[in-house]
């Protein structure tokens, strides 16, 4: 998309991950006319619909600070990150370099070429850990951090990192979202991980058996759209503090259960469950909700797309991926 002199220019990196399309497609929608979305893209990944592809690698310093001095951004949104709890613990030296490096190099860089951009750093809720076991209150933005496993351990870092950075000028926003799922999200997470088991079921590409991990655990699950709309809602909000952190949740505990059986009352096959060890997960949190009341009252933000809606949504993508598998 074209820009014009003095409107918005959001460059977001990892714009095509499974969050950075929805959030491309929300600011299509919440931007003024005449702004630019620019996609920090690595590799051969190609950009979203509505936004400029802008290749470099966040962990190339050099390359960092010449892609931030083109694009000249009023604002940055840092979504680029190993994600995936498997994949941080097996190779958690690129974990850091990505997660941590990665976010010190994009920081400095829009500091140094953009000072006067806002710079939002999507965190997660993954950084409390261990205080999620210390009472059943949902927690909000001031909880000890107590990660407990790679990726968290690399995103809380990074956190901090930021928050400190915000006291030389950056002027960052950290966003601490809980989990969030829907259409387009790998099946290394645990509702896609259902949803493409019950597509293969009906598609006659597995046997008629769910492998699942603890579903007992509870979780503050948020439609992805949701989140996307919050970050869109933190781009365009005309003074936040620097350093302010906001939780994204919707201060309701859902079992992961919840999201098996829904599945599986929309499956056109009958299905039956298996647990798998190879699913549970070491340091499970058994409880996890987030108190999301500083988003609503800075952003007015607050989830709007219903569980059922984000269910079916997945299931539905997931059917169209698999009759697009080779058989």
């Amino acid at each position: 998309m074209s820009g014009q002199e003095g409107a918005p220019r959001v460059l977001v990196t990892g714009a095509a991950g499974f969050v950075g399309g929805h959030l491309v497609a929300a600011l299509a929608r919440a931007l003024p006319p005449g702004s630019t979305v620019l996609a920090g893209l690595r590799g051969a990944d190609r950009a979203p619909d509505g936004a400029t592809a802008l290749p470099f690698d966040v962990t190339d310093a050099a390359g960092t600070r010449e892609a931030v001095r083109a694009a000249r951004p009023t604002c940055v949104v840092h979504l680029a990150a190993i994600a995936a709890l498997q994949e941080a613990r097996s190779d958690p030296a690129r974990t850091w370099r990505i997660n941590v490096e990665g976010t010190m190099n994009l920081a400095a860089a829009t500091l140094r070429e953009a000072p006067g951009a806002r710079f939002l750093f999507v965190s997660t809720s993954e950084v409390y850990g261990g205080t999620f076991k210390r009472g059943t209150a949902p927690l909000d933005e001031g909880a000890l951090l107590d990660p407990t496993n790679p990726y968290a351990a690399s995103k809380a870092a990074a956190d901090l990192l930021i928050g400190q950075m915000a006291r030389d000028g950056l002027k960052a926003v950290r966003m601490r979202p809980f989990n969030h799922t829907g259409p387009g999200q790998s099946e290394a997470f645990v509702v896609p991980a259902f949803a493409a088991q019950i597509a293969r079921i009906e598609a006659g590409r597995q046997a008629p058996v769910m492998k699942v991990g603890n579903l007992e655990a509870l979780r503050d699950f948020l439609d992805v759209r949701d989140v996307a709309a919050a970050y869109a809602a933190a781009v365009l909000a005309p003074e936040l503090e620097p350093g302010l952190i906001l939780n994204i949740a919707s201060g309701r505990p859902r079992p992961i259960r919840d999201a098996l059986d829904a599945l599986t009352a929309l499956a056109r096959v009958p299905v039956s469950v298996e647990p798998d060890p190879a699913r549970m997960r070491p340091n499970d949190t058994p409880f996890a909700v987030g108190d999301a009341t500083r988003a609503k009252d800075l952003l007015g933000w607050a989830p709007r797309i219903a569980w059922d809606t984000t269910i079916a949504d997945t299931l539905d993508f997931w059917r169209e991926r698999v009759a697009r598998e080779p058989a």
